[in-house]
């Protein structure tokens, strides 16, 4: 069973549109037609996480906004920023907002329930580590190196690819019905990540090499810091497959691979938590 759009559509706002998420997301509204402003550091009008300044004139004439927080909602003070941009955003008129959130983690639980408790329609996407960190940017590197090396247990992770992701809060940012959900999304397979290397290796016909090191650094020691959708610096308590499993029985998107629908694909399942239900009993683990 399908969701349908009823809603005439308004500027959606893509805080961090240039990330592995947001220019997946700009892209799918774009496709539709769909008004969408695209909000970075370097964008006009810029939006900086660290400037409240930038803040309103990127959400003026908007309606709805997808949230990634940089550089990782697990950090100190980020559920402060979330609520204050949550503040903002509903007096600028932005209603509907997005949040990419993790799973496990104490300060990504204190920002959803800032957000929770804005006054906004809501939605929370729960991600783990990002397939895309092997193939863009943060690990590409190290994998054409053929070694890739870093601060992570031995525990698995169900990787998520980002196109889910996108597919996802695309669905949740232009249709009804997802007002106060939490959906999380896992890949269809728990993989550690000298697993996930191993199989990339096959994949791709090259002899890589997965060296796990000792965790010497934390998120505090720069803020500045990208997380691993971005650094090592988050790898400690942050979480790869090429394809990604949702759980909810979730929202409906173009690509079968989403967990979009009543239901789930062959690839990805999704789980729909309702509002008020609260966090899964999740351990910390590395995420993206």
């Amino acid at each position: 069973m399908h969701t349908h759009d009823t809603r005439e559509h308004d500027m959606t706002l893509v805080i961090g549109g240039t990330g592995k998420t947001g220019r997946r997301i700009v892209t799918r509204l774009r496709e539709r037609g769909l008004p969408v402003r695209s909000a970075s550091r370097s964008s006009e009008p810029p939006f900086d996480w660290e400037d409240q300044a930038t803040w309103g004139p990127a959400l003026r004439g908007a309606s709805s906004a997808y949230v990634s927080f940089f550089p990782d909602l697990a950090v100190p003070g980020a559920p402060e920023a979330i609520a204050a941009l949550a503040g903002e955003a509903l007096s600028a008129g932005v209603k509907r907002l997005v949040l990419l959130s993790g799973r496990g983690e104490e300060e990504a639980q204190r920002a959803e329930q800032a957000l929770q408790a804005s006054g906004a329609d809501w939605t929370i996407v729960r991600c783990s580590w990002f397939a895309q960190n092997f193939s863009e940017d943060y690990l590409l590197e190290a994998v054409l190196a053929g070694e890739i090396a870093l601060p992570v247990t031995d525990m698995p992770e169900p990787f998520v690819d980002a196109d889910d992701i996108a597919d996802v809060a695309v669905a949740a940012l232009i249709e009804d019905g997802h007002s106060g959900q939490v959906y999380e999304l896992t890949g269809p397979r728990l993989l550690t990540f000298a697993e996930a290397v191993q199989e990339i290796g096959r994949a791709t016909g090259r002899d890589l090499r997965f060296i796990p090191v000792a965790i010497r650094i934390t998120r505090r020691s720069s803020p500045r810091t990208a997380c691993p959708r971005t650094s090592p610096a988050c790898c400690a308590t942050c979480s790869p497959s090429s394809s990604t499993a949702a759980t909810r029985r979730s929202p409906t998107a173009s690509s079968g691979r989403s967990a979009v629908s009543r239901g789930t694909s062959p690839t990805t399942r999704a789980t729909r938590r309702r509002r008020g239900s609260g966090m899964p009993n999740r351990r910390p683990g590395p995420r993206p």
